[in-house]
């Protein structure tokens, strides 16, 4: 089952870039929002279970736990078709499915952002896995010289290539709550040994892969985050949620890394700096000037731009 703020429509009417309130296309209801997506099952069923969920990826844009004003044009397409690039590509099982004759027609104004998935059992772990010592973890290390517990070298710097990559999972918090860095010796009590376990070296086995198509295309893969889940029908263990995007993962450009400028990320790290050098994080968000919002919509662009050629 896919996750959610558990926040219900108002049935009031949808925009077609996915900024309004959601509400139910024909053949569809709308079930649960969360931040920037929103989640609709097949007319007289029910999310908890309902065989396929449809999930539509919107222009909202979140920081710091707060969804933001106005949203990225244009955002929603370009993640979700760098999720389904991504699927294709990765040689791993996913929650992708076709339609079938009882699913319902996806509307117009939101094909381009929707994904047909299987409604899986998720595991309640989020799969992080770093290969550069950057953002958290680089604020952990210089007051530790590890990473989520995990010791390393000292000597280390902003950016540093880490010896091998890191895999520091996050248990997925309800809802509500922040999700909390746990060790693996805590996942296998969540999940079992055989799942923490497989969760780790999938994690690890599709961030070597994703890492090797990214540099071919000039991209350093910084770190990411996987979901799993299990296939109700099948029992098997797939790669779930979005997948490699920029709202799920750092990328940087490797010319620049290697020119010594590091941190300049295809993501929404834009919006995160002008917020803090403009918010005490305190109350309600400024909205966004347009200059930060066509940024940011230019950075997710390059990255789509760069890897799908």
């Amino acid at each position: 089952m896919m996750v959610s703020t558990g926040s219900t429509s108002d049935g009031t009417d949808s925009t077609s870039d996915g900024t309004g309130s959601p509400s139910n296309p024909p053949g569809w209801t709308h079930a649960y929002s969360g931040k920037v997506r929103d989640l609709y099952v097949p007319a007289g069923q029910d999310l908890a279970t309902a065989p396929r969920i449809l999930v539509v990826a919107s222009d909202r844009v979140s920081a710091f736990d707060h969804v933001l004003e106005p949203g990225i044009p244009g955002k929603g397409a370009l993640l979700t078709r760098l999720s389904t690039w991504w699927f294709s590509r990765l040689g791993v099982a996913n929650h992708l499915r076709e339609p079938d004759e009882s699913t319902p027609s996806i509307p117009a104004d939101m094909r381009e952002r929707a994904m047909l998935v299987a409604n899986l059992d998720m595991f309640p772990i989020e799969a992080v896995v770093r290969g550069y010592l950057t953002g958290s973890g680089w604020l952990e290390y210089q007051n530790t010289l590890s990473v989520c517990g995990v010791a390393l070298p000292a000597g280390l710097h902003d950016g540093d290539k880490l010896p091998a990559p890191l895999y520091t999972p996050a248990w997925k918090a309800p809802l509500g709550e922040h999700d909390e860095n746990i060790s693996f010796e805590r996942t296998v009590e969540l999940v079992g040994t055989d799942d923490a376990a497989a969760i780790r070296d999938l994690s690890l086995e599709i961030f070597a892969t994703a890492s090797a198509i990214a540099a071919d295309h000039g991209v350093i893969l910084a770190d990411t985050k996987f979901e799993f889940g299990r296939d109700r029908e099948t029992g098997h263990m797939c790669l779930a949620d979005e997948v490699l995007t920029s709202d799920s993962s750092r990328y940087w450009d490797a010319g620049d890394y290697a020119a010594g400028n590091r941190g300049l990320s295809f993501d929404k790290q834009i919006v995160r700096d002008w917020l803090s050098a403009h918010w005490n994080k305190q109350g309600t968000p400024p909205p966004l000037p347009a200059d930060i919002v066509a940024q940011t919509a230019a950075r997710y662009a390059e990255l789509i731009d760069r890897l799908i050629r």
